[in-house]
């Protein structure tokens, strides 16, 4: 068996970015990406979504090296994103007999950004395509999380090519499935990838989710990252408390600090909550940190404490940029506790409070405001606000 075939008749032909250094020009990718592209091989031959365009030559490459000089029947789309469709057009270049087969809603965005004028198969939800030996069928997974976004299933092969869904950041290091290589280097990635990019669209992927598990898959190929076989249950469970916003106990202290006075509040927190017996706490000082590594840790953990400095009667600037991604998150609960510092005139601590009224969180513990310098009476109220928060997590817990 050839190494990229996954099943008799599924053969892998993605490739590897290890030179993008922002994903959708965002999220830093310091292990690299892939973008995963899989030839279903019947009678008649598929292949499931593309590559970036800057990798199309790879591409072809790859489906030569697999299919030689047979040709592509069908090109299925799940996601028009570009990192997935924009090797259409060189595709149908050297495949100009292709049939692009995908949902209305794809089909118009193929028109709307390439122009194309190829074969098209317009499918909806149930639909089957029969390759000769093997089938494809269609099942819509709308705003997950593009709204034309649909998943297609083999169900010879019970083999779900899922799109982005699953997915993770990370190049592929060698191997393609997860047994191929060590699957614990993407669980982080894959915390990162969902709350950055996918995060929001919660309720969609819970419907998701249950057309999934009635399919019961063997095998999810998805377009970034492993091929998911002997850790689908991990996979699966991962994406449920991240889609249903459920946090496992930890603490995320994110702050800013421009003279090390909210630095120090952020600390003493940080050492009060371990004395009273927090032991997953995760800091960042969001004038260093990217704003995806707190996402990743919010959408894990389920408590977040927040502190900032007074900056031009505001919220000190990486503060609010992340205050504003958590509020485009819509996640509908964490225990929050906030604090700050000021110099003459205090806007941080009321902005934060009114942060949680928008969202709807009820703060898990009192504000804490420092005026000037750290002190004995600053470090007593971040004593108090780490050990209520401590013990609403205890009360959370015992839920």
């Amino acid at each position: 068996m050839s190494f990229a075939e996954i099943h008799p008749g599924i053969r892998y032909v993605g490739v590897n970015d290890r030179t993008t250094t922002r994903f959708e020009a965002l999220w830093p990718l310091p292990a690299g990406v892939s973008y995963n592209a899989y030839l279903v091989v019947g009678e008649r031959i598929a292949l499931i979504d593309t590559v970036e365009e800057r990798f199309g030559g790879l591409l072809l490459e790859n489906i030569r090296r697999e299919i030689g000089d047979r040709k592509i029947d069908y090109l299925v789309i799940n996601h028009m994103e570009p990192d997935h469709s924009s090797s259409i057009e060189a595709l149908r270049l050297r495949y100009p007999d292709i049939r692009l087969v995908s949902n209305a809603k794809a089909l118009q965005m193929v028109e709307g950004f390439y122009g194309s004028k190829a074969a098209t198969l317009e499918i909806k939800e149930g639909d089957t395509l029969d390759l000769g030996g093997l089938t494809l069928t269609f099942c819509m997974a709308p705003m997950v999380h593009w709204p034309e976004t649909m998943v297609t299933w083999c169900p010879e092969r019970r083999t779900l090519f899922s799109g982005d869904a699953f997915g993770t950041f990370g190049a592929l290091n060698g191997g393609v499935t997860d047994s191929q290589l060590d699957p614990a280097l993407y669980w982080d990635e894959m915390r990162r990838y969902y709350a950055s990019i996918v995060g929001k669209y919660g309720s969609p992927v819970q419907k998701a989710l249950e057309k999934v598990r009635g399919l019961d898959p063997a095998t999810i190929c998805s377009t970034h990252g492993p091929v998911w076989q002997a850790q689908i249950p991990q996979v699966l469970d991962l994406y449920d408390r991240m889609s249903s916003y459920r946090g496992e106990p930890g603490v995320v202290i994110a702050y800013g600090s421009m003279y090390g006075h909210t630095e120090q509040m952020a600390e003493r927190i940080a050492r009060h909550l371990a004395e009273a017996g927090v032991r997953r706490i995760a800091m960042h000082n969001l004038t260093y940190a990217d704003p995806s590594y707190v996402l990743r840790d919010l959408f894990r953990y389920d408590t977040l404490v927040v502190g900032s400095p007074t900056y031009n009667g505001a919220l000190f600037p990486p503060v609010a940029q992340l205050l504003e991604m958590v509020a485009a998150r819509n996640i509908p609960q964490r225990n929050f506790a906030f604090f700050g510092s000021f110099c003459w005139a205090g806007c941080a601590v009321r902005n934060m409070a009114e942060f949680a009224q928008r969202m709807k969180w009820e703060p898990a513990a009192d504000a804490v405001e420092m005026k000037q310098g750290f002190s004995d009476d600053a470090d007593a109220a971040c004593r108090k606000l780490a050990q209520q928060i401590a013990a609403r997590m205890d009360k959370t817990s015992e839920k």
